[in-house]
C-alpha cells in the first residue's frame, strides 16, 4: 500500500525514448536492475569513499556505500509508505559519475575542466544513465524514468538547469523536465528527498567506523562531540562490560548501530509530521513545496551538523587523507593533459570512434574517460604513461 504522496510506477511520467513495459517488473524496478547491470556500477567497488582502494580491504568504496544508502532508504520508504524500488534506483545511481579518488578526484578534474563547463559529480552521474553507458541498440544510455533521473539530479545551478531542460522530451503532463525545479524553486519526489538523506545518515556513520578502524581518530576525540557522548553513556549503562578496552570494537559498532537507528528514527517522526502539517495529497503537492518536506528534526540537524564538523576538521583533513589525496589530485591533473596531449592514449569506444574530430568536445570526452576510472585504473594509467608510481604499497594488477 503507497501512501498518496508516493510515486506510483503506473504513473510515470515515462522515459525519454518510449519503450514497452516490462512483463514481470514495474517501471521502477527496471530502472534498478538496468542500473545494477551497468559498467558503471561495478566500477564503484574500486572507487574511494574517503580511504584510497588500495588503504585497506575493509574501508568502504562507493559501492558500498551505495548500497548502504539503498538500505537506509529502503528502510524509511517502507515505513512512510513511499515507493521502495524507486528510493533503492536512485540510490544506487546517485554516485555512478564519481570520479576515480572521491573528492579529490572531483576537486582535480574540476580545476581541468574549469574553461570547458567545469566537472561535479552529481551531474556526470545523469550524463551516465543519460548517455555514457552504451548498451542498448535503440539508445545510448540507461534509458530511466523521468522519477529516477529527477532523484539521480540532486542539485544543478541555473545555467546548467537551462540547459538540461532545452534536451528534455515533451512529456505528456506538459509539467517540464527534470531542470525544471531548479528554475522555479520546487522540490522532487518524497523518494529523491529521502536518498538525500539516507546519504547523509550513511556518511556520518560509516565514516565513523572507518575512520576508527584506520587509527586517524578514535572514540575519545569522537566523544568531544557531545551528542556522541551522551550516546556512549547511554550504551555504557545498559552494556557496561562495553567499557573493557578489549571491548572497544564492540561498543563502535554498538555505537554506530544506535546512531544509525536514532537518525533514521528522527526522519521518520520529522518527516510524518511534515506531511501531516502541509496536508499533501498527491506527488505533484510534494513537488509544489517550498522546502523538502523529507527532513530531521531540528535538535537531530543541529547534531548531526556538529558532527560533520569533528568529522571533517579531523578525519577528511587529516594530513595522512590529505598527503594521499594531494597526490590523487595530480594524477588527475596529469591523466587530463596527457589526453588532451594525446587523445590517442584513451582506450575502448573512445579510441575507435573518436568523437570530438566530430564535435570538437576533446575535453568533455576526456572528463568522461578519467570520471570513468577506478582508482587502481587511474594510477596504473598514470604509471603507463609518466613511469611513475604515486601511491607506495598500490599494486598494480
Amino acid at each position: 500500500m503507497l501512501a498518496l504522496c508516493a510515486s506510483d510506477p503506473g504513473r510515470s511520467r515515462g522515459r525519454r525514448f518510449a519503450e514497452e513495459q516490462a512483463p514481470t517488473r514495474n517501471a521502477f524496478q527496471r530502472d534498478r536492475d538496468r542500473i545494477v547491470h551497468s559498467t558503471a556500477f561495478r566500477r564503484l567497488v574500486y572507487k574511494t569513499q574517503v580511504f584510497a582502494n588500495h588503504e585497506g580491504d575493509l574501508f568502504r568504496s562507493r559501492l558500498t556505500h551505495s548500497l548502504e544508502v539503498a538500505q537506509l532508504g529502503r528502510s524509511i520508504a517502507r515505513t512512510l509508505q513511499v515507493n521502495e524500488d524507486l528510493v533503492e534506483a536512485v540510490a544506487l545511481a546517485h554516485d555512478l559519475g564519481h570520479t576515480p579518488f572521491g573528492h579529490a578526484g572531483q576537486r582535480a578534474l574540476n580545476e581541468c575542466m574549469v574553461d570547458f563547463g567545469g566537472f561535479e559529480h552529481n551531474y556526470q552521474s545523469l550524463r551516465v544513465v543519460d548517455s555514457l553507458e552504451q548498451r542498448y541498440p535503440q539508445f545510448n544510455g540507461l534509458n530511466l524514468c523521468f522519477e529516477t533521473r529527477e532523484g539521480i539530479l540532486k542539485h544543478c545551478n541555473r545555467e546548467r538547469a537551462a540547459a538540461i531542460e532545452a534536451d528534455e522530451p515533451r512529456y505528456s503532463d506538459g509539467a517540464g523536465g527534470i531542470g525544471q525545479r531548479f528554475l522555479q524553486g520546487t522540490q522532487p519526489s518524497l523518494e529523491a528527498q529521502l536518498c538525500n538523506l539516507a546519504d547523509e545518515i550513511a556518511y556520518n556513520t560509516h565514516d565513523i567506523d572507518d575512520g576508527i578502524r584506520s587509527g586517524l581518530i578514535d572514540l575519545a576525540g569522537l566523544r568531544s562531540v557531545p551528542w556522541i557522548d551522551v550516546l556512549c553513556e547511554k550504551i555504557l549503562q545498559q552494556h557496561p562490560q562495553l567499557s573493557a578496552p578489549q571491548q572497544q570494537r564492540r561498543l563502535v559498532y554498538e555505537l554506530v548501530r544506535v546512531l544509525l537507528s536514532t537518525m533514521v528514527y528522527d526522519v521518520i517522526e520529522a518527516t510524518q509530521h511534515a506531511l501531516r502539517s502541509t496536508g499533501v495529497q498527491s506527488v505533484n503537492d510534494v513537488r509544489a513545496c517550498e522546502r523538502p518536506l523529507a527532513c530531521f528534526s531540528p535538535d537531530i540537524r543541529s547534531a548531526s551538523r556538529h558532527l560533520k564538523a569533528y568529522l571533517f576538521a579531523q578525519l577528511y583533513r587529516h594530513p595522512k587523507v590529505v598527503a594521499t589525496m594531494d597526490a590523487a589530485e595530480k594524477v588527475i591533473h596529469k591523466l587530463f593533459a596527457s589526453y588532451v596531449d594525446k587523445p590517442e592514449e584513451m582506450k575502448g569506444s573512445l579510441a575507435d570512434e573518436r568523437p570530438w574530430e566530430h564535435d570538437g568536445l576533446l575535453q568533455r570526452h576526456v572528463a568522461d574517460y578519467i570520471a570513468g576510472m577506478t582508482d587502481r585504473f587511474a594510477a596504473r594509467e598514470h604509471e603507463r604513461l609518466t613511469g611513475q608510481r604515486v601511491f607506495a604499497g598500490l599494486e598494480i594488477v
